[in-house]
Protein backbone atom coordinates (compact mmCIF):
# COMPACT_ATOMS: atom_id res chain seq x y z
CA UNK A 1 0.00 0.00 0.00
CA UNK A 2 1.50 3.60 -0.88
CA UNK A 3 1.80 5.37 2.11
CA UNK A 4 4.17 8.40 2.85
CA UNK A 5 4.66 12.03 3.09
CA UNK A 6 6.03 15.18 1.18
CA UNK A 7 7.89 17.78 2.17
CA UNK A 8 6.65 20.46 -0.57
CA UNK A 9 8.33 24.07 -1.37
CA UNK A 10 4.60 25.70 -3.10
CA UNK A 11 5.13 28.12 -5.38
CA UNK A 12 2.45 31.35 -5.19
CA UNK A 13 -0.50 31.26 -6.93
CA UNK A 14 -1.15 27.74 -5.61
CA UNK A 15 -3.99 26.63 -3.05
CA UNK A 16 -2.76 23.96 -0.89
CA UNK A 17 -5.55 21.82 -2.41
CA UNK A 18 -4.06 22.33 -5.69
CA UNK A 19 -0.64 20.79 -4.74
CA UNK A 20 -2.29 18.08 -2.92
CA UNK A 21 -4.34 17.39 -6.37
CA UNK A 22 -1.13 17.63 -8.49
CA UNK A 23 0.77 14.98 -6.74
CA UNK A 24 -2.21 13.08 -6.26
CA UNK A 25 -2.52 13.08 -10.36
CA UNK A 26 1.36 11.68 -10.56
CA UNK A 27 0.48 8.31 -8.18
CA UNK A 28 -2.03 5.69 -8.94
CA UNK A 29 -6.08 5.89 -8.84
CA UNK A 30 -7.60 6.68 -6.13
CA UNK A 31 -4.37 7.36 -3.41
CA UNK A 32 -5.07 9.44 -1.01
CA UNK A 33 -3.24 12.64 -0.36
CA UNK A 34 -3.91 15.53 2.25
CA UNK A 35 -2.26 18.20 3.39
CA UNK A 36 -1.64 19.47 7.03
CA UNK A 37 -2.18 23.02 7.15
CA UNK A 38 -3.50 25.65 4.50
CA UNK A 39 -0.90 28.42 2.82
CA UNK A 40 -2.80 30.86 1.33
CA UNK A 41 -2.18 31.09 -2.92
CA UNK A 42 0.04 34.66 -2.24
CA UNK A 43 2.40 32.32 0.45
CA UNK A 44 5.27 30.02 -0.76
CA UNK A 45 7.18 27.79 0.81
CA UNK A 46 6.57 24.44 3.25
CA UNK A 47 3.66 22.70 2.78
CA UNK A 48 3.61 18.77 4.12
CA UNK A 49 1.90 16.21 2.12
CA UNK A 50 0.52 12.88 3.90
CA UNK A 51 0.08 9.82 1.23
CA UNK A 52 -2.60 6.92 1.75
CA UNK A 53 -2.91 5.67 5.38
CA UNK A 54 -0.25 8.22 6.68
CA UNK A 55 -3.28 10.58 5.67
CA UNK A 56 -4.43 9.65 9.24
CA UNK A 57 -1.63 12.12 10.92
CA UNK A 58 -3.17 15.33 9.47
CA UNK A 59 -4.80 16.27 12.25
CA UNK A 60 -1.86 15.49 14.60
CA UNK A 61 0.70 17.42 12.12
CA UNK A 62 -1.86 20.30 11.94
CA UNK A 63 -0.94 21.59 15.25
CA UNK A 64 3.38 21.58 15.31
CA UNK A 65 4.64 25.06 15.45
CA UNK A 66 5.43 27.05 12.53
CA UNK A 67 8.03 29.69 11.82
CA UNK A 68 6.99 32.76 8.67
CA UNK A 69 8.97 35.31 7.38
CA UNK A 70 7.75 37.78 4.95
CA UNK A 71 7.17 41.69 4.03
CA UNK A 72 4.37 43.25 5.64
CA UNK A 73 3.54 46.55 3.83
CA UNK A 74 2.59 49.64 6.67
CA UNK A 75 -0.40 52.16 5.50
CA UNK A 76 -2.45 50.35 3.90
CA UNK A 77 -5.75 48.04 4.61
CA UNK A 78 -7.37 45.38 2.50
CA UNK A 79 -10.74 43.11 2.84
CA UNK A 80 -8.39 39.89 3.03
CA UNK A 81 -5.37 40.72 5.32
CA UNK A 82 -3.05 40.80 2.35
CA UNK A 83 -2.42 42.52 -0.55
CA UNK A 84 -4.45 40.27 -3.13
CA UNK A 85 -7.29 41.79 -1.24
CA UNK A 86 -9.58 45.08 -2.28
CA UNK A 87 -7.59 48.18 -1.12
CA UNK A 88 -10.48 49.68 1.89
CA UNK A 89 -7.90 52.72 3.57
CA UNK A 90 -4.83 53.74 2.85
CA UNK A 91 -2.96 56.14 5.55
CA UNK A 92 0.01 58.09 6.03
CA UNK A 93 2.57 55.90 8.11
CA UNK A 94 4.10 57.22 11.10
CA UNK A 95 7.85 58.11 11.69
CA UNK A 96 8.92 54.93 13.31
CA UNK A 97 12.41 53.24 13.30
CA UNK A 98 13.59 49.50 13.75
CA UNK A 99 14.33 49.82 16.99
CA UNK A 100 10.44 51.22 17.78
CA UNK A 101 9.12 48.14 15.73
CA UNK A 102 10.82 45.62 17.33
CA UNK A 103 9.52 46.52 20.64
CA UNK A 104 5.80 46.87 19.56
CA UNK A 105 6.56 43.10 17.93
CA UNK A 106 7.87 41.80 21.05
CA UNK A 107 4.97 43.27 23.27
CA UNK A 108 2.59 40.80 20.71
CA UNK A 109 4.48 37.69 22.16
CA UNK A 110 2.25 35.08 24.08
CA UNK A 111 -0.99 34.11 24.34
CA UNK A 112 -3.42 36.01 21.74
CA UNK A 113 -7.05 35.93 20.77
CA UNK A 114 -7.97 37.37 17.58
CA UNK A 115 -10.89 37.10 14.99
CA UNK A 116 -10.25 34.61 12.30
CA UNK A 117 -10.00 36.40 8.57
CA UNK A 118 -12.80 36.98 6.79
CA UNK A 119 -10.97 35.23 3.58
CA UNK A 120 -10.33 31.94 5.65
CA UNK A 121 -11.48 28.72 6.14
CA UNK A 122 -12.37 29.00 9.83
CA UNK A 123 -16.32 27.53 9.57
CA UNK A 124 -19.34 29.45 10.20
CA UNK A 125 -22.33 27.18 10.06
CA UNK A 126 -20.57 24.21 8.45
CA UNK A 127 -19.11 26.47 5.49
CA UNK A 128 -15.43 28.22 5.79
CA UNK A 129 -15.30 32.04 6.14
CA UNK A 130 -14.63 33.02 2.82
CA UNK A 131 -17.75 31.06 1.05
CA UNK A 132 -19.42 34.61 2.83
CA UNK A 133 -16.95 36.95 2.83
CA UNK A 134 -17.12 36.34 -1.01
CA UNK A 135 -20.99 36.77 -0.62
CA UNK A 136 -20.89 39.85 0.53
CA UNK A 137 -22.52 38.56 3.70
CA UNK A 138 -21.96 39.31 7.30
CA UNK A 139 -21.22 36.82 9.96
CA UNK A 140 -19.87 37.19 13.57
CA UNK A 141 -16.40 37.47 14.36
CA UNK A 142 -14.79 33.47 15.20
CA UNK A 143 -11.90 34.49 18.06
CA UNK A 144 -9.19 32.30 18.02
CA UNK A 145 -6.32 31.60 20.28
CA UNK A 146 -2.94 31.55 19.46
CA UNK A 147 0.43 31.82 20.70
CA UNK A 148 3.45 33.83 19.68
CA UNK A 149 6.63 32.73 20.66
CA UNK A 150 8.48 35.00 18.86
CA UNK A 151 7.64 37.95 16.40
CA UNK A 152 11.02 39.83 15.62
CA UNK A 153 11.12 43.19 13.14
CA UNK A 154 13.89 42.17 10.60
CA UNK A 155 14.21 45.91 8.58
CA UNK A 156 12.32 48.49 8.04
CA UNK A 157 12.76 50.62 4.54
CA UNK A 158 9.45 52.55 4.70
CA UNK A 159 6.81 51.55 4.64
CA UNK A 160 8.00 47.89 3.99
CA UNK A 161 8.86 45.89 7.28
CA UNK A 162 10.49 42.30 7.11
CA UNK A 163 9.69 40.01 10.11
CA UNK A 164 10.04 36.41 11.17
CA UNK A 165 7.14 34.87 13.36
CA UNK A 166 7.43 31.89 15.36
CA UNK A 167 3.92 30.90 16.39
CA UNK A 168 1.57 28.02 17.35
CA UNK A 169 -0.72 26.60 14.93
CA UNK A 170 -4.02 28.44 14.36
CA UNK A 171 -2.11 31.94 14.32
CA UNK A 172 -3.02 33.97 10.91
CA UNK A 173 -0.43 36.34 9.96
CA UNK A 174 -2.88 38.45 8.03
CA UNK A 175 -4.35 38.85 11.74
CA UNK A 176 -1.20 39.84 13.23
CA UNK A 177 -0.92 42.21 10.21
CA UNK A 178 -3.86 43.89 10.66
CA UNK A 179 -3.47 44.13 14.88
CA UNK A 180 -0.36 45.89 14.43
CA UNK A 181 -1.88 48.25 12.06
CA UNK A 182 -4.12 49.21 14.42
CA UNK A 183 -1.60 49.71 17.42
CA UNK A 184 0.33 52.23 14.59
CA UNK A 185 -3.11 53.76 13.39
CA UNK A 186 -2.23 53.56 9.55
CA UNK A 187 -3.44 49.93 8.98
CA UNK A 188 -1.08 47.13 7.82
CA UNK A 189 -1.33 44.02 5.28
CA UNK A 190 0.61 41.05 3.79
CA UNK A 191 2.84 41.55 1.05
CA UNK A 192 4.44 38.22 1.05
CA UNK A 193 4.98 35.13 2.98
CA UNK A 194 6.78 32.32 3.17
CA UNK A 195 6.54 29.53 5.37
CA UNK A 196 10.18 27.86 6.65
CA UNK A 197 9.07 25.30 8.77
CA UNK A 198 7.01 23.51 10.68
CA UNK A 199 8.65 21.73 13.95
CA UNK A 200 11.56 20.71 12.84
CA UNK A 201 11.00 20.45 9.29
CA UNK A 202 12.53 22.83 6.88
CA UNK A 203 12.32 24.29 3.25
CA UNK A 204 15.61 23.03 2.79
CA UNK A 205 14.60 19.71 2.69
CA UNK A 206 11.42 20.19 0.72
CA UNK A 207 10.88 19.07 -2.83
CA UNK A 208 10.03 22.16 -5.33
CA UNK A 209 7.46 21.89 -8.04
CA UNK A 210 10.07 22.09 -10.97
CA UNK A 211 11.42 19.13 -9.82
CA UNK A 212 8.92 17.05 -8.65
CA UNK A 213 7.22 17.31 -12.08
CA UNK A 214 10.44 15.37 -13.13
CA UNK A 215 10.45 12.44 -11.21
CA UNK A 216 9.01 8.79 -12.98
CA UNK A 217 6.25 7.17 -10.65
CA UNK A 218 9.05 5.18 -9.81
CA UNK A 219 11.31 8.26 -8.16
CA UNK A 220 8.17 9.37 -6.49
CA UNK A 221 7.48 6.22 -4.89
CA UNK A 222 10.86 6.07 -3.20
CA UNK A 223 10.96 9.13 -1.99
CA UNK A 224 8.04 8.22 0.24
CA UNK A 225 9.24 5.34 1.17
CA UNK A 226 12.46 7.04 2.36
CA UNK A 227 10.17 9.96 3.98
CA UNK A 228 9.32 6.85 6.95
CA UNK A 229 12.95 7.33 8.13
CA UNK A 230 12.16 11.24 8.80
CA UNK A 231 9.28 10.77 10.23
CA UNK A 232 11.32 8.22 13.00
CA UNK A 233 13.36 10.98 13.37
CA UNK A 234 10.58 13.75 14.39
CA UNK A 235 9.10 11.35 16.97
CA UNK A 236 5.72 12.34 14.96
CA UNK A 237 5.00 8.41 14.51
CA UNK A 238 5.47 7.82 18.81
CA UNK A 239 3.92 11.12 19.77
Amino acid sequence: MISGMLLFDKPPGWTSHDAAQAFRRMLPKDTKVGHCGSLDPIATGLLILLVGPLTKLQARMQKLDKVYSGLLRLGVQTDTGDIAGKVVAEKQVPPLTIEKLRDLLISHQGTLEMPAPAYSAVKHQGRALYYYARKGIEVPPKPRKSTVHRWEAVSYEAPILSHRLSCSSGTYVRSLAELLGERLGCGATVLTLRRDSIADFSTNEALCWEKAKEMSRQELLAALARSFDRLKESKILFA
